[in-house]
C-alpha cells in the first residue's frame, strides 16, 4: 500500500518561499510508470495542479504557477518537494501531494493546510 504524507511549516509569511515535503511509503518514486504530483486547493475553491515530477526526475509545471514554482526530490529518501517563491495570501490553501498526472491520481497525501499572514 503507497502512502503519502507532506510535511512543512503551517504558516508562512507574504514574499517568503513556501516549502513542502512529500515522503513516500510502500513504494519507490523512481518507477517508470510513475508520477508525482503536488495540488491544491484554496478557500472554497476547486482543486488547482501545481505541477508534476516524472520517474526521470523530469518536472512540468501549471503555466500559471511556473515562475514561481520548483518541484524536485531525494530519491534516496523516497520524497519530493514543492517550493513556492514570492507567496501571497492567495496562495492560502491546503496542499496535497499526489502519485499520478493529468488529473489520474491512485494515491493522496491527507494533506497540510498552508497559511500565508503576516
Amino acid at each position: 500500500q503507497v502512502q503519502l504524507q507532506e510535511s512543512g511549516p503551517g504558516l508562512v509569511k507574504p514574499s517568503q518561499t513556501l516549502s513542502l515535503t512529500c515522503t513516500v511509503s510502500g513504494g519507490s518514486i523512481t518507477p517508470s510508470y510513475t508520477a508525482w504530483s503536488w495540488i491544491r486547493q484554496p478557500p472554497g475553491k476547486g482543486l488547482e495542479w501545481m505541477g508534476v515530477i516524472a520517474h526521470d526526475g523530469s518536472a512540468y509545471y501549471n503555466p500559471s504557477l511556473k515562475s514561481r514554482t520548483s518541484i524536485f526530490r531525494d530519491t534516496s529518501k523516497n520524497q519530493f518537494s514543492l517550493q513556492l517563491n514570492s507567496v501571497t495570501p492567495e496562495d492560502t490553501a491546503v496542499y496535497y501531494c499526489a502519485r499520478g498526472a493529468n488529473r489520474m491520481y491512485d494515491y493522496w497525501g491527507q494533506g497540510t493546510q498552508v497559511t500565508v499572514s503576516s
